[in-house]
């Protein structure tokens, strides 16, 4: 299965792209869409659309991981990556790639195995797991691997072939 991590932004989006065949993953490609903040706000949408589209279209992904928001401080924000992250989703579903939302504590427990890891031990999961020679840059690149990293471990559990009627025969 090849599995598209995002972590969504106005600013920077990070991807990460990656094949499973269960628990084995190899890294396919990884990068960063990003925005000048001199655009306004719509173009900013606009561009991650369209580069999105270029992603799906280059990489041909099944599945979609991308990041759960939750904000509990600074709101202007939180609404303005909740459009980034809709335009985002349109795009894939757009594209018919299946979604999958993770929270942040889903993503370090499936990498590290404990759910209130530190950044920099989910960082060094992602490069020894993927046998990365360094962490990907920028950060918003290597948290996208690692949601790539945590629909993979999902998808590949029993639970999660009994709920999409996947079970083996």
């Amino acid at each position: 299965m090849r599995i598209l991590g995002i972590d969504p932004g106005y600013a920077i989006v990070g991807y990460g792209i990656v094949d499973t065949n269960g628990y084995n993953f190899s890294v396919v490609g990884y990068g960063a869409i990003t925005t000048s903040a001199n655009l306004p706000f719509s173009q900013r949408l606009k561009y991650i659309y369209d580069d999105m589209l270029t992603v799906i279209d280059k990489y041909h992904p099944e599945e979609l991981s991308i990041e759960r928001l939750y904000f509990n401080t600074n709101t202007t924000t939180a609404i303005d990556v909740a459009q980034a992250r809709g335009v985002i989703i349109l795009a894939a579903q757009s594209k018919g790639v299946r979604i999958n939302e993770y929270t942040p504590l889903q993503v370090k427990q499936a990498v590290t195995g404990y759910g209130k890891a530190e950044k920099r031990q989910v960082m060094e999961m992602i490069k020894s797991l993927l046998k990365l020679k360094a962490v990907p840059k920028p950060d918003d690149t290597a948290d996208a691997l690692a949601l790539a990293l945590c629909h993979g471990h999902f998808a590949g559990s029993s639970v999660s072939k009994i709920i999409r009627g996947e079970q083996n025969k």
